[in-house]
């Protein structure tokens, strides 16, 4: 079978470029032949012209259109599997798949379908204002995106994409990474029947060495949306407790004035982001939005590290609670309940082990890229070529 992958890179290589280069290696793998339409964000909002241009292809870019015609015609796809379309693919797009007959899968990473900004976010809380049809232009209303011209054109896009229908004609199944994100999509109005839910996945090593860690480690961008200004104050309520974050810092303010017991790692790759890993205690995540599925939480349990992480969103399906759970769910934006789980976690070395063990199995035997690709192939197992 030959599959046709779609994405619009962002401006910076983020988690869903991982995601589309691993679907690439891990489709090809299995025997399938992988053709890619990529386009890219990369520079192109550092101008205002740039940003013109952002702001008009995001509801319909020509170029896009027609690069999605000609790849078309070029490789002859059995399938077409879409990730991200904005800007300058857009969902306009999707109709020349439609035309040429080949079934649309559409991998949802994000809220980007029923969200403008893709975050179900405002005010750094949660918001589902956009759940209910119609609403995007909510977008404009609590200027979400901080940026007048940037809300109206993320309103617009939706509006336009909706209206049109792009998505519900167009794409033959929404492919889910939580089963929250499917019930989010089919409260706005999405078929139940053309959802599936298919988890991000890593490759599970061998099962790791047992081992304490010396410190509360985060991995991730250090921004506000993060809850990294949670997991400082965390630290500064537990001052016998070294905490290590690593990550590019996207708002230096939540850096300014860190507690003696934070050190910033920076960006960490190859062996220093394995020892980083190695030698936590157990990983917390503090996120003020839902997200999608954070690798974070498949790199942890590959370590054999527990994860404390907010009761909301996919987290609460991830993480699990009772006897299954791999880590420790908190009360979201709870500065007092983060605080409180991370002293009992520490003061509990056996239960971090312990929990741990279970993030490995659960990763082994329900994440993994072997189960994971096994999914894709009965699902794709359905367009015959």
């Amino acid at each position: 079978m030959k599959i046709l992958l779609v994405h619009n890179d962002y401006g910076k290589y983020s988690g869903e470029e991982a995601v589309v280069d691993k679907m690439a290696g891990m489709l090809g793998g299995l025997g399938h032949e992988v053709a890619q339409l990529r386009m890219t964000t990369a520079g192109a909002r550092e101008s205002l012209s740039g940003k013109i241009r952002g702001f008009i292809s995001g509801v319909y870019c020509p170029s896009g259109v027609k690069a999605m015609r000609e790849a078309l015609r070029r490789e002859n796809p059995d399938v077409v599997n879409v990730h991200n379309l904005f800007p300058f693919i857009t969902p306009a797009a999707l109709r020349e798949c439609k035309k040429a007959g080949v079934p649309v899968i559409m991998t949802v990473h994000n809220f980007r379908l029923i969200c403008p900004t893709g975050l179900f976010m405002r005010d750094n809380r949660p918001c589902e204002l956009c759940l209910e049809k119609g609403n995007e232009w909510g977008c404009v209303r609590y200027n979400c995106e901080h940026s007048i011209l940037k809300s109206v054109g993320y309103a617009a896009r939706n509006a336009v994409a909706r209206l049109r229908r792009h998505y519900i004609d167009c794409v033959d199944l929404f492919a889910c990474i939580t089963d929250f994100q499917r019930r989010k999509l089919i409260a706005a109005g999405f078929p139940a029947e053309k959802i599936v839910v298919i988890p991000n996945s890593i490759d599970a090593g061998k099962e790791p060495e047992s081992t304490k860690g010396d410190y509360v480690a985060f991995s991730g961008r250090i921004s506000g949306e993060k809850g990294v200004d949670l997991i400082i104050e965390a630290a500064r309520r537990n001052p016998g407790i070294q905490f290590r974050l690593a990550g590019a810092v996207r708002d230096k303010e939540l850096v300014e004035k860190l507690p003696g017991n934070v050190r910033l790692e920076g960006y960490l790759h190859d062996e220093a982001l394995n020892e980083f890993y190695k030698n936590a205690m157990f990983f917390v995540m503090a996120s003020k939005w839902y997200e999608g599925f954070p690798m974070t939480i498949l790199e942890a349990a590959n370590y054999g590290k527990a994860m404390i992480a907010p009761d909301h969103g996919g987290f609460s399906e991830i993480i699990g609670k009772g006897p299954d759970a791999i880590g420790v769910l908190f009360t979201p934006s709870d500065a007092d309940a983060l605080s409180d789980a991370i002293a009992r976690l520490w003061a509990s070395p056996s239960e971090s082990l312990r929990l741990g063990s279970a993030a490995y199995r659960k990763l082994r035997d329900h994440y993994s890229t072997e189960v994971v690709s096994a999914k894709w192939e009965r699902l794709f197992s359905k367009y015959p070529s």
